[in-house]
């Protein structure tokens, strides 16, 4: 079997009839200055908080950066960021539940040591210009370095990207490949409207001083002057042929960076994972299951577009939010791609909206008018209000309160 048909498989085998919802939530972990804290300080924290949960802690570079439980994992991005993953549910009720579960243990654990959660797009010291991206440390794992050194590169943000910004993240699942296509499609385009109900920013007027003319979305402008090899929307993804033969084909040709293998990481440059293979680099047929798994997954993860499909479609395009406003974001999400008919209404609406690029105009126009910006001939706001109506007509009677936080940020009465 090729590395083409290991990464069809792959993606595949995440078919399911399950409407599960997977949330993820990166925070900036601050002293009452704002400070971030330090990684010597988080990793002892994790490897205690591990071994009173007996759960299982995930090593890099002989480091402990995070931890497993059934219920969720935690993480450490970059610059120290902490993330919550919480599995799939298909309650939004029980994703409040594993949260505050997390907060409980967590929050008292920070606040003895001088720290606490916050949830923002960008570190509040960076966005109101008090320090500079390149005065936060990274952690010391060979991932970042070489992460760092390479969007330099590539684009104007890396810096901001990797040391200052968090973000909320919500994972669907779909049935088949076609099923997969649509829910990606109207996702896609439906993303300006998501950008800006989930933009959380400290100053209602800061800006990247590099882009003085687009006050919202800070974030997304960073992460859209990464590195265009692997960020942006989905390469070719409103193309009448998509599928998995061309999310495998993405796959294989973005360069990697890095390469992760048996617990050793490597500097690969602009190498693909197809050129790993080709020139012997990596071993494609290792009859090492797990070991395979783990190579297609790193493969996946250096894309960094604003939709990844996995063996789930992982939606990447908010801020990092509070709890409330992520659970309202996974219930609007829920009332859209999980029902049919509003999907197929989308669909139909939307059928004008034919290439990427009309995609981004529209992001774009938000950037510089927030929610009354230009999405397709209609200002964002009529679109946000259109989009709450329809998840409403969808969801279950006790989880149609949860729109509530997102509908007060839109101000829709």
């Amino acid at each position: 079997m090729s590395i083409k048909e290991d990464i069809r498989n792959y993606i595949r085998e995440g078919e399911s009839n399950f409407r599960g919802l997977g949330l993820e939530i990166e925070h900036f972990v601050v002293d009452d200055t704002g400070n971030q804290i330090s990684f010597d300080k988080i990793t002892s924290l994790i490897e205690k908080m591990a071994k009173i949960l007996h759960a299982e802690l995930i090593y890099m570079d002989g480091y402990a950066v995070g931890y497993i439980t059934e219920e969720y994992t935690v993480t450490l991005e970059p610059a120290c960021q902490f993330e919550i993953s919480i599995s799939p549910y298909s309650g939004i009720e029980e994703i409040r539940g594993v949260y505050e579960d997390f907060t409980i243990i967590w929050e008292p654990v920070l606040r003895a040591a001088g720290y606490h959660l916050e949830t923002k797009g960008n570190l509040p010291l960076v966005e109101k210009g008090s320090i500079d991206p390149d005065d936060i440390p990274l952690s010391p794992k060979k991932r970042y370095k070489y992460m760092d050194d390479h969007f330099r590169n590539t684009g104007r943000f890396g810096k901001h990207m990797m040391r200052a910004s968090a973000s909320t993240q919500v994972s669907i699942d779909f049935r088949s490949e076609e099923d997969m296509k649509r829910k990606l499609s109207v996702l896609e385009k439906i993303s300006p409207i998501l950008m800006i109900s989930m933009e959380n920013k400290t100053c209602p007027d800061s800006t990247l001083k590099e882009n003085p003319g687009k006050p919202h979305l800070l974030r997304i402008q960073e992460w859209d002057d990464l590195d265009g090899a692997r960020t942006g929307f989905f390469p070719g993804s409103l193309d009448p042929d998509f599928g998995y033969e061309k999310v495998t084909d993405t796959i294989l040709t973005t360069p990697l960076i890095l390469l992760t293998d048996e617990g050793v990481t490597t500097d690969v440059g602009y190498e693909t994972a197809g050129d790993l293979i080709a020139n012997g680099k990596v071993e494609a047929d290792t009859p090492d299951t797990g070991r395979k798994t783990k190579l297609i997954e790193h493969f996946i993860s250096m894309g960094f577009f604003h939709f990844r499909v996995k063996r789930y479609i992982e939606i990447r395009v908010a801020d990092s939010v509070p709890l409330d406003r992520a659970l309202g974001y996974a219930a609007l999400i829920k009332g859209i791609v999980y029902s049919d008919s509003n999907l197929t209404r989308l669909e139909h609406e939307l059928r004008g909206i034919d290439s990427l690029d009309k995609i981004q105009k529209a992001v774009e126009s938000v950037e510089i008018f927030g929610l009354d910006g230009e999405v397709y001939g209609r200002p964002a706001h009529e679109w946000a209000a259109y989009l709450y109506d329809l998840a409403l007509s969808k969801l279950p009677e006790n989880e149609k309160e949860y729109l509530t936080n997102v509908r007060a940020f839109w101000g829709i009465s």
